[in-house]
């Protein structure tokens, strides 16, 4: 086993160890918090629908399958997970995104019973025809939920409308064809191939000791031999497939998404750009913005007005969305604030308010358990130092920011707009 220890501000630190079996373990104690918060992550989310294992041929398998796997692993011959970490007291959950799958648990105590629990049924994968067939109902029902949902729809209008081939396009869960595709033998397959450990993580903050972790882990941990994964290449032109795209939904008040499609950078590129990407989201429409204020003054959006800097393996966006009776209205607003701030530049004041305030929110997130555990998933996804993001945005510069501007491209804007029905 290898450790790497990591040392930032004020005495936090965190440890980063690689056992022999290629897992990554990322522990930060706060012993003076009563929780504890874990997660138990693999590389794995529902854009891998195409990839080869050690060098066999390449396979296709159906999407949401991904999804699909982690509602299955809660499952065990002996009964189910939710039930054990009932007897706890923890509060489990899982979930499943583009490019990873997370099982995760918090407590007050019995950490290391819990993490117990999560450890085994997280590497016991139990299927059978029965139990994928009766699956299917309930993921069928899910996906006609989702379907129905304004939320989720206006997101992947937006997705299906930004990307030509790309699988970030296609809804998580699959589609009721797609999951009707799926067996025991599948979900094994992709099992074998994607929850190897040299393909996993464990993140974990709060108040427990380090070496009686990484002890229980290492003994608890099946010691398989590390597999090589290919996955599918994405062959996504820069370009989008339309600008806009509407839908017609039980809603009293139309839902946008306004995305701005981004060509990709490497992993270390990508921290930096997202620093200053989020940098610039506050800058241009955040809370303490002008056109924020002028956009809620003007009754344009309302308090469900969000922005985020959206990227994974092969895709990347900026995205604003929320709720307005005139949502291409707000669009044009937030273009004409991107294109004043490339003509007049970003003011200084604003700048440096901004970023302190930045600096202010990272600092707060050491003070939840949940929030540190959450951010080194990202660690470990990406590959870099928790604390490398802090330095990264405590010397971005304005000339970085401003750089950023580029990401903006109004060819590459998409609009996705979910309307009311008409009576």
């Amino acid at each position: 086993m290898k450790k790497h220890y990591f040392e930032g501000f004020a005495d936090e630190s965190y440890v980063k160890a690689e056992l022999d079996c290629g897992l990554s373990v990322y522990i930060m104690e706060k012993p003076q918090y009563s929780s504890s918060y874990a997660i138990f992550g693999t590389k794995y989310g529902s854009i891998d629908t195409k990839f080869s294992k050690d060098g066999e041929d390449e396979i296709c398998v159906p999407e949401g399958i991904a999804h699909f796997l982690e509602h299955k692993l809660f499952e065990s011959e002996d009964g189910d997970a939710f039930s054990k970490y009932a007897k706890t007291g923890a509060s489990a959950n899982a979930f499943t995104s583009f490019d990873r799958t997370c099982y995760l648990f918090s407590c007050s105590d019995k950490f290391y019973e819990n993490l117990d629990i999560l450890l085994n049924f997280v590497q016991s994968p139990y299927f059978t025809e029965a139990t994928v067939q009766k699956e299917q109902g309930i993921i069928g029902q899910e996906i006609r939920m989702y379907d129905d949902s304004p939320g989720w729809r206006v997101m992947f209008n937006m997705l299906e409308a930004m990307y030509h081939c790309h699988p970030v396009r296609i809804d998580i869960a699959g589609t009721v064809e797609s999951i009707a595709e799926i067996n025991a033998e599948l979900l094994y397959k992709c099992y074998e191939t994607f929850y190897n450990p040299a393909n996993m993580f464990i993140c974990i903050a709060g108040n427990v000791d380090t070496e009686r972790v990484l002890n229980q882990i290492e003994k608890s941990i099946k010691n398989k031999k590390p597999v090589e994964i290919t996955r599918g290449a994405f062959n996504e032109p820069d370009c989008v497939v339309s600008n806009y795209v509407e839908q017609k939904l039980a809603v009293s008040m139309p839902m946008f998404c306004l995305g701005f499609k981004q060509k990709i950078a490497s992993p270390y590129r990508r921290l930096k750009s997202k620093v200053c990407v989020n940098l610039l989201l506050d800058i241009i429409c955040g809370d303490a913005s002008p056109l924020y204020a002028r956009l809620m003054n003007e009754g344009l959006i309302n308090d469900d007005f969000d922005c985020e800097y959206f990227y994974g393996n092969g895709y990347a966006a900026v995205i604003f969305e929320g709720e307005s009776y005139s949502p291409e209205r707000v669009a044009e607003e937030i273009k004409a604030e991107i294109e004043r701030l490339r003509n007049e530049g970003i003011d200084k004041k604003l700048f440096s308010a901004i970023k302190s305030g930045a600096y202010g929110n990272m600092i707060r997130k050491f003070n939840s358990v949940e929030a540190l555990a959450t951010q080194l998933t990202e660690c470990a996804m990406c590959d870099y130092d928790l604390f490398e993001e802090i330095r990264l945005l405590k010397t971005a510069s304005y000339d970085d920011v401003m750089k950023r501007l580029d990401v903006f491209c109004n060819e590459n804007a998409v609009l996705s707009v979910i309307k009311p029905q008409e009576e």
